[in-house]
């Protein structure tokens, strides 16, 4: 569950935004990157050029937080790519919503979206010769765990949690 007490932020990412990015990038990205929103859900158009947008939108909320540390940092936007494409790539939907929250040790990430085909996300075995089929390993090879939820409507929500690396601070800690 998401922790009720700590301060979060919402954005809603049009088509308008992903046509015109990087420009857009300031009318969505607060000059303080989200210093005090320990927790973010992006809203973006279900297009695979969401999918940058959604990981630079990351990128500035880690900036936000402190979190600079390579050995959280590269995992992190990789499972938000990760995810987001399966999202954008297997659902019927027209949006996709990702969420980003810290707790004491860990970062957690959901993509969710509103399902309407058939494909569960599942962890395959992929060929050397394949293009496809290797997200979902490098999601659980990047987190402590992960993990999905598909509700009675058809919609899909997969999560990950990502150990924060040692030494960086707490947003609440001096």
């Amino acid at each position: 569950m998401l922790p009720t007490t700590t301060h979060s932020a919402d954005v809603m990412v049009t088509a308008r935004h992903i046509v015109s990015w990087p420009r857009e990038r300031n009318s969505l990205i607060p000059a303080d990157c989200w210093r005090s929103a320990q927790r973010v859900t992006f809203r973006l158009p279900a297009v695979r050029r969401a999918v940058p947008v959604c990981r630079n939108l990351a990128r500035a909320w880690l900036d936000g937080q402190g979190i600079d540390d390579d050995d959280t940092r590269y995992p992190v936007l990789l499972v938000i790519s990760e995810l987001f494409t399966n999202a954008v790539q297997y659902s019927a939907g027209r949006r996709v919503t990702c969420r980003i929250w810290r707790s004491e040790s860990l970062l957690h990430i959901e993509v969710h979206d509103r399902g309407g085909t058939a494909s569960v996300p599942l962890m395959r075995s992929a060929g050397q010769s394949q293009e496809y089929g290797r997200g979902l390993a490098l999601v659980a090879g990047s987190s402590s765990r992960w993990g999905r939820r598909t509700e009675d409507d058809d919609s899909c929500t997969v999560w990950a949690a990502i150990p924060l690396a040692a030494g960086v601070p707490h947003p609440m800690t001096p």
